[in-house]
């Protein structure tokens, strides 16, 4: 951080120009070093083979609580389907739930998603999955979503 004090406006203008000049390349260019990271782990065969390894053990650890929050669900008796929960993929997962039903669960239950129902499942584990559960269970219990009648 770099504060400068003008003592006008006029003053600051040309103070403003060069200070923007010094700033433009630095964020319009990467560092190298994130490269470089990148290329003394995947350029060396042993490193590469320890990444790939840690990836898939990532990998296999976020679709099994995918299946984890899919059968809790699903044994309690949760209403709704929840078989989107394991059709998707990655980290995050769409929920499903609604606003109300989020707000909820992020006011009482302190589990933050956004308020279109999208989490990621990263912070999930054997530990708590079993309190994502029963707070989802509570809150589509409380907050059924609204059905049309037409």
């Amino acid at each position: 951080m770099l504060p400068v004090v003008c003592t006008s406006a006029p003053q600051a203008d040309p103070v403003l120009s060069q200070l923007n000049l010094v700033i433009r390349p630095m964020s319009s260019s990467p560092p190298i070093h994130g490269a470089q990271l990148v290329m003394k782990i995947l350029g060396n065969e042993a490193r590469l083979s320890a990444w790939k390894k840690e990836l898939s053990g990532m990998a296999d650890r976020i679709l099994e609580v995918r299946s984890q929050l899919r059968a809790g669900l699903e044994k309690k008796g949760t209403p709704g389907t929840w078989r989107h929960i394991t059709d998707q993929i990655g980290m995050f997962s769409y929920t499903g739930l609604t606003t109300p039903q989020c707000e909820r669960l992020i006011k009482d239950h302190h589990i933050y998603l956004t308020k279109f129902g999208r989490i990621s499942l990263a912070g999930l584990n054997n530990g708590n999955i079993q309190y994502m559960v029963d707070s989802i269970d509570e809150v589509v219990r409380a907050l059924p979503p609204i059905t049309s009648k037409l």
